[in-house]
């Protein structure tokens, strides 16, 4: 099967390490993008990012308009229902630019999976049940769609999850953020939890906390 179409950006020197990062419902992979220069990573940590694009599919709750998106999402409830087999497919995806990644040099150990929203997600589905452990699970705007069906997978039992929020968030209610973080945390996961006076977005705070956070998973 061929790959997810991505959007790359290298560094100035070969790369040792990456980050994934999955965008929101509606989105593409250049939603991002701007966000690199914005963390201000040191040039001496290589960073490879990767930005894939979700596949244009009918969404229920729009009308069944075609958009971009990883899953459907049939209903707005607060438990958000959503099309569970296309959100696992949307992971195998992932799990194969994961493995691209290890093949361009990378090792598991230095890939970071970020996703935003239905991005994130996919990104838990991803991240907990790889088969390798992985840097880093940073989670943004979203929620824990898999948690009652997720089957995790050791190698990431210890995987640094960094989960942040907006507490105005009039699309992912900041509520579905803190019970994922209670979720994992039944689940005997370690989270990292921040959230931010704004809405369904990135802010220049949490931004200078992603940053902090991904220059202690590629500390040397």
């Amino acid at each position: 099967m061929s790959l997810l179409p991505c959007i790359e950006r290298e560094p100035e020197a070969a790369a040792n390490a990456a980050v994934i990062w999955l965008h929101g419902l509606g989105a593409d992979g250049n939603d991002f993008v701007p966000i690199i220069p914005e963390l201000n990573l040191p040039a001496s940590m290589a960073v490879r990012f990767v930005f894939p694009n979700a596949p244009s599919i009918p969404i229920t709750i729009n009308g069944g308009f075609v958009m971009p998106a990883w899953y459907d999402i049939t209903a707005m409830d607060i438990d958000r229902t959503v099309d569970k087999e296309q959100l696992i497919e949307s992971a195998e995806q992932v799990r194969r630019l994961i493995d691209r990644e290890v093949d361009r040099g990378i090792p598991s150990e230095r890939i970071v999976l970020a996703g935003f929203s239905q991005g994130g997600a996919v990104a838990y589905q991803t991240a907990l049940t790889h088969m390798f452990p992985l840097a880093g699970l940073l989670c943004l705007s979203t929620y824990f769609a898999t948690a009652d069906s997720l089957t995790p997978n050791g190698a990431n039992r210890q995987i640094p999850i960094k989960v942040c929020h907006g507490t105005r968030d009039p699309m992912v209610s900041v509520e579905l953020g803190k019970r994922a973080c209670r979720q994992l945390t039944d689940m005997g996961y370690t989270v990292d939890y921040s959230d931010y006076p704004m809405e369904h977005e990135v802010c220049a705070a949490e931004i200078a906390d992603i940053s902090r956070w991904l220059q202690q998973r590629f500390a040397p």
